[in-house]
Order: structure tokens, then sequence, then C-alpha cells
């Protein structure tokens, strides 16, 4: 089967979920409304909650939900075969990713920007609300510690990123400064920054950036990550105008850029230069390496991000709902940007099945449960670029390479902003006032620990990441339920968000009872996974319990009342 072909299936499919599906759910099950007032404007800060053009709060939203799971996940998951992974990354993507990230978005949005936790506690219950939190401070905690590791591993292992990557930072400062202070248009401002930013990654291709053993006391590994707990604390204290919002808008287009080239590689290729890129991999992989789990359930925790991800809950209700300008903008923003992600994973999947010249080429590779990842993509999607467009191998390689480690820190830096919400949010539970940079402090130094935990090198910043598959879903599910809970309230129908709750807790619940088994096995235990994996469940399960009492609650209370503004929207709707 031609890779082209998979690649135009998919790509009709996504189209479809944004052109049709997302308009039933805008129109008929979340009723957006022009003339609602958003947080952003309600609570104006000019620090967190900030009314923004809708195209730079996509960039915001969807680079930060990106991040480099899109690529770890399908990329190890190929491992079972390409029709499953593509499968779920495309009808996952329609049906799922976008009623989530769209709905915590919505949910968040008309509850003054609250996050998922604070959302919790009024939909499901304060019982449950604590536990809530202590299962995003952990997913957060896994995320923050683990990116950093992966960018520290990227930017050693392919010094030609080094360059781009902080370069990237100043060209952010200064397009912030262009939008938000100049008030320069858009447009020309969108097309320098992202000239500049492939200008610094032509540079970084040319002027490699390898770090001597010690660096002002420190090994390469142990310098980048500290720089980027460093940058990451900066970047989430700054108002998001600052940074946080033209980097992840600048990254965003920078992305699309990058898609456009490897997906433009494999048309071309096939068109014009007389290629046929095939498939190497096997559709289902009935011969997987011994030690290769099932693929049910672990397919649907492995690919996470690209299909659905309880993260793009967090940044949907953490950050975007706050800058969100028009709650009509949020279908853009939400279910578009769970688009974008699907892209990135889809790109994924045609590198690592179509990039390598032969099965045997491919199944060296793939030789154990866990080889693929980043680097198959970076070496699958550099091939489609040369062979395609003609790019040289060394600059596909650092094009690659660049977006994945731009997008990990995107990622990094709105994780760690989440975390000091929710280090307040606990405080605030505890009855204590934690300012933004105490608790700032609190998220770098327990970061770092974790991280450390196992040396210098950072290994520890992967020590609980075994969990984050099912943690991640788990997660997902339990947003979902928060908006089912609001569906019902209102009398709305409440089956879009339902289904998919209902698929992705068997299946990560599934997973994390096969996780406990293998934590507790005799041979090898792991009693610290399998204490944190014990908490995770419990905690699921109680607020799993929570929620089903909620929703009954809802269905059995009065209807919640509408404001005036929404009742005429639905008029116009129904007419």
């Amino acid at each position: 089967m031609s890779s082209v072909l998979l690649m135009l299936i998919g790509l009709a499919l996504f189209a479809f979920g944004y052109l049709v599906y997302s308009k039933f759910l805008s129109r008929r099950i979340f009723r957006l409304d022009p003339a609602f007032k958003t947080p952003a404007h309600e609570l104006n800060d000019g620090v967190d909650y900030v009314p923004t053009n809708k195209f730079i709060l996509w960039g915001h939203h969807f680079t930060s939900v990106a991040g480099a799971a899109p690529i770890v996940g399908p990329a190890i998951a190929i491992i079972w075969g390409w029709l499953p992974a593509f499968l779920w990354v495309t009808l996952g993507t329609v049906f799922f990713a976008g009623m989530h990230d769209f709905g915590a978005l919505w949910a968040s949005a008309r509850n003054k920007g609250r996050s998922i936790g604070a959302l919790s506690a009024r939909y499901i219950g304060k019982r449950g609300a604590n536990l809530f939190l202590v299962v995003i401070f952990l997913l957060l905690l896994m995320v923050i510690a683990a990116f950093a590791v992966v960018i520290k591993n990227l930017l050693i292992s392919t010094p030609t990123a080094v360059i781009p990557t902080w370069g990237a930072i100043v060209v952010a400062l200064l397009v912030g400064v262009a939008v938000y202070r100049l008030r320069w248009p858009l447009l020309p401002v969108t097309i320098v920054g992202v000239v500049t930013l492939y200008g610094l990654i032509v540079l970084g291709d040319q002027m490699p950036v390898v770090l001597p053993e010690s660096f002002l006391g420190m090994t390469p590994a142990t310098f980048w990550i500290v720089a980027l707990f460093v940058y990451g604390a900066i970047a989430s204290l700054l108002p998001v105008w600052v940074l946080l919002q033209p980097r992840d808008y600048i990254n965003g287009v920078q992305l699309f850029v990058g898609l456009g080239l490897l997906y433009g590689a494999v048309l071309i290729g096939a068109i014009f230069a007389g290629q046929k890129p095939e498939i190497v991999a096997p559709m289902i992989n009935t011969a997987v390496p011994e030690g290769t789990p099932s693929l049910l359930p672990l397919l649907f925790v492995t690919i996470a991000c690209g299909a659905i991800s309880g993260f793009h809950g967090m940044v949907s209700s953490g950050t975007s709902s706050k800058q969100l300008d028009k709650e009509t903008d949020a279908r853009f923003v939400g279910y578009f940007g769970a688009v974008g992600e699907g892209l990135l994973s889809l790109g994924t999947i045609l590198a690592v099945i179509g990039g390598f010249r032969t099965a045997a080429e491919w199944d060296e590779v793939y030789s154990a449960f866990g080889a693929g990842g980043v680097a198959a993509f970076v070496e699958g999607g550099g091939a489609l670029m040369q062979n395609g467009i003609g790019l040289p191998a060394s600059l596909s390689a650092t094009v690659l390479a660049t977006m994945a480690v731009l997008f990990a820190a995107t990622t990094m830096d709105t994780g760690m902003r989440l975390l000091r919400f929710v280090v307040q949010e606990i405080g605030e539970s505890m009855r204590l006032r934690i300012t933004k940079i105490p608790a700032t402090l609190i998220v770098v130094v327990v970061g770092l620990g974790l991280t450390f935990s196992q040396g210098l090198g950072g290994d520890g910043g992967l020590r609980i990441w075994p969990l984050f598959g099912t943690t991640n879903q788990l997660m997902a599910s339990l947003t979902l339920s928060i908006i089912a809970v609001m569906l019902i309230r209102k009398r709305r129908n409440p089956l879009p968000a339902l289904l998919p709750l209902a698929f992705v807790f068997v299946m990560s619940f599934w997973a994390a009872i096969e996780q406990l088994s293998s934590f507790a096995d005799p041979a090898q235990p792991d009693w610290l996974l399998f204490v944190l994996d014990v908490v995770i469940i419990v905690s699921s399960i109680w607020v799993a319990i929570e929620a089903v009492i909620a929703m009954r609650r809802a269905a059995t209370e009065p209807p919640e009342a509408e404001d005036e503004d929404t009742k005429r929207q639905a008029v116009r709707e129904e007419v």
C-alpha cells in the first residue's frame, strides 16, 4: 500500500472532523454564544487573563498540548502494525480528542476560567476533588520532568538544533512586542518570525553546538536540564503575551510548515519524482519482538497525545480558557488544536512506516518494544524529505529535531505554569495562600528533585514515566465526566462525551491494572511505581464513582438555568 493513499484518507477524516463534526458540537451540544463575556474580558489582569486573537491562541494551545508525545507515542505503537495506530489516531482525534479538548475549553470558559481540578469540586463533589488534584499533580510532574530529559537528549544527540531552539525564544519575545506593544499587523509579523526561525534552523545546521564534558562545572546533561528548568520557571511567571503566546504561535506556524514539507515530500515524491513510497511496516504485526505487551489495552495509552489526552484538558482549562476572546473561538482553538496534533501524529506514522527503504531495515529499528521513538521519526522523516523534495539529510534531520525540541519545550513551560496553579489550588484547599513565586519555586525544586533522583544525568526524569499513559488517559476520562455532568444539567445530549468517556476509562483502567501486576513482579519489583499506581487507581475509582453519582443527581434535579443570550442563540440555531 502506498503512503500517499494512507495520507489522503487521514487528511479526509480530519477535514470531516473539523468541517462537519465540530460544527455539530458547536451548534447542538455546546451552543456557543458570540455575545457571552469570556473570562479573558471579565477578569482581564494582563498576566494570565488576556483576550487574545484566535490564531495566536490556537498557536499557544496547539503547541502546548502537542509536545513530543504525538511523535513518541505513534512512533512506538507502530510496533503492533500501522493499521491500529492509524485508526486510533484518525478516529480518536475526530470523535474523542476534539470533543475532549473543545469541551474542556467550553466548560472552563463558562466557569470563569477555572481549572479542571476546580471544576471537579463544583460538578462532581468536594470529596473527590482533592484526589483529582493528586492525579493532576502527578501527571504534570511526569510531564515537566520527562520532557526536560527528552529535550536534553535531543540537544545532545542533535547539536544542530541548539541554536534554533534557544534562538526561538528571542524571536518570540520580538513577536510579542511587535504584536502587543507596537500593534503591527499579525500577518507580516508572522512571516518575518517564521522566516527568521527557519533561518536559525539553517544556521544551526551549519553551526552545531557541542558542549565540552565539563561546562560551568556541570556535564552537558546536567547543564541542559538546569537551564530548561530555569527557563521554564521564568516563562511561567511572565505575562502570557510576553513569551508564552508568541512563542507557541510561531512554533505552531513552524510546525505546519514542517508538516507541509513532510506531507509534500510524500506527495511530490510520488507524483513528480516518479517514486511510490511504499509502506514497509506490517499492517498488523503478528511477529512482535519478545517482551512487547499486548495491543489491547496498551495501544490506547501508548498513543495518548494525537488521539486523546488528559493533559489537553488541563491546558484548555488552565491557560487557554483564560485567553479566549470570544466563546465562538473555542471551536477553532480547541477542536482544530486537536486536529493539528492528529496531523502531527499522522505525519509521524507516515515517517516511521514509509521512511525506511526495506522491511528488514524497519525490523532492525523496531527490534524491541520502545526502540522506536523520536529518533525513528527523525530518521524516517528525514529520508522522506531527502527523497521527496531533495532536502539534504542533515538539514531534514535538523528541521524535524528542532520541531520536536520546540514542542517539547512549549509543553514543559506550560506544564510548569499549570503545576504552579495546582500548587496554589492545593494550598487553598489547606487554607494556605501560596503566591506565584513560592509556588513556582516548589515546582522547580520538586521537578529537579525527581529529575536528578537517580543521578545528575537526569535518569530520574523518566522514573515515573511508565505511569504517564494510563494516568493521562484516566485524566481524560475524568475530564469528560465533568463535561457530561454539565451537559446533563443543561439538558443537552451527553452522548458525544459519554461514549468516549466509557471507552477511554475502560482501556486506561485495564492498562493500569496490568501495569500494577508488572510492578509487583517478584523477579524485578518496582515498589515506588506500584504504590503510585495504586494511588492513581484508587483516586480514579473514587472520582469515577462520584462522577456517576453526580450524573444521576444532575438528571433528576431541575435543569440548570441558561442565561438569556444562550437561550436566544439556541433559538437562532433551531430556526
